[in-house]
């Protein structure tokens, strides 16, 4: 730190001098955030100090998150419970706003480890969750953090999770299974409604990763079943700093019954509440503030028509693929494209020295990840395959 405090007008030219060194989202194609929508901008600001942390001092912010959970909730098809007071009906969901689906991943193991610690004097051997082969990485962050062991089930021919390998690894110290909503590599929906069926048969909690899926399924002209319409779903993980289009970080975590929220609660004598139920302390209100904004500004139709365009360039990049000679690994069921490339490795690391184009491969089988998003153009589609030709054509 400098002794003497530097100029306002120093210290933005350092701060965009920094910037110029960030990589904005022109020619990127391989991530699942993009600019948020300047309203979501503009009430993140406008909550910058809110900390929903201590909630008695930020009222506002407060009502804000649970407006979310709300309107999440009614997106998720959250089940409706009597109100006996009024007569009316209200979701039964729960949840929170998190940093992102790392974070609700984290939580929601952690709550299925609490529940069965709760209900069972102690499980044999370590207790373990099963997940597909596709899962986000924040699965190991699980693992490492809270003993517990992984057992990863093959795909099938389509990148979906088997359900033969499902069954085959469940055990005694089972407590769970994991399916995923809009993978990352390959923007696949495992099949939830026969995972349901395995969990209720087994008494398994079913949590759905849907972070980045849970944004775009409900918007497609044929939505998959992936939500708490499926009986044994106990948790949903969805991120509005995706296709949401709020700012980051601003994820959220949700559950069929506030029996799964009680679980992570912890005491907090010095707060001006009594408890908390998040994995961190302090947390963002403007975050809540940005996804409020955006969701009730979009609205259904909004986000109809952002994911519409999504699938629009999607369409156009595979069939202008097809043209000139490649093909996807699947046919997209959202706005991630496997494509085949020779040699991808090769081809990502030319793609980047040679035209600028950022872009990702896929584990298993190894192929060029592409991710759609709103900052992308279909002229970026067209000039983006000419360089895969020139590209490919080298190799």
């Amino acid at each position: 730190m400098n002794v003497q405090g530097l100029s306002e007008r120093e210290i933005f030219s350092y701060l965009e001098n920094a910037k110029s060194e960030d990589t904005d989202y022109y020619r990127v194609l391989s991530s699942m955030c993009t600019h948020p929508h300047k309203i979501a901008a503009e009430a993140h600001r406008l909550f910058i100090e809110a900390n929903l942390g201590d909630l008695g001092l930020f009222a506002g912010a407060c009502k804000l998150e649970q407006e979310v959970v709300r309107m999440l909730g009614e997106l998720l098809h959250a089940p409706l419970i009597d109100v006996p007071s009024g007569g009316s009906c209200e979701f039964s969901v729960c949840g929170y706003l998190t940093t992102g689906g790392t974070e609700s991943n984290i939580q929601a193991v952690r709550g299925m480890k609490n529940l069965v610690t709760a209900r069972t004097d102690c499980l044999k051997e370590t207790p373990n969750i099963v997940i597909p082969e596709s899962a986000h990485f924040s699965f190991d962050k699980v693992a490492d953090m809270m003993g517990i062991q992984v057992r990863r089930a093959s795909l099938d021919s389509e990148f979906r999770v088997d359900m033969a390998s499902v069954e085959s690894l469940i055990n005694a110290n089972t407590i769970g299974l994991v399916g995923i909503a809009g993978n990352t590599e390959f923007g696949q929906v495992d099949p939830i409604d026969e995972l349901s069926e395995i969990a209720l048969e087994n008494e398994l909690f079913l949590h759905v990763d849907a972070a980045f899926g849970g944004f775009v399924i409900p918007f497609l002209e044929k939505p998959q079943l992936f939500d708490f319409k499926v009986p044994g779903v106990t948790s949903i993980a969805i991120d509005p700093h995706k296709m949401g289009l709020s700012t980051i970080p601003s994820g959220a975590l949700l559950f069929r019954s506030p029996s799964f929220l009680e679980s992570l609660k912890v005491s907090t004598p010095y707060l001006t509440t009594k408890s908390q139920f998040t994995l961190t302390g302090t947390r963002s209100g403007a975050s809540a503030a940005a996804t409020c904004a955006v969701m009730k500004y979009l609205g259904h139709e909004g986000y109809r028509k952002n994911v519409q365009y999504c699938m629009q360039l999607t369409t156009k990049l595979v069939s202008e693929a097809r043209k000139v000679g490649f093909e996807p690994l699947l046919e997209p069921v959202m706005n991630v494209v496997a494509l085949k490339v020779p040699n991808p490795d090769l081809v990502r690391e030319q793609l980047l020295e040679r035209f600028g184009w950022h872009v990702s491969i896929t584990r298993t089988p190894r192929a060029l990840r592409l991710v759609l998003m709103p900052h992308n153009t279909p002229e970026d589609i067209e000039i983006f395959l000419q360089d895969l030709k020139t590209v490919t054509a080298a190799i």
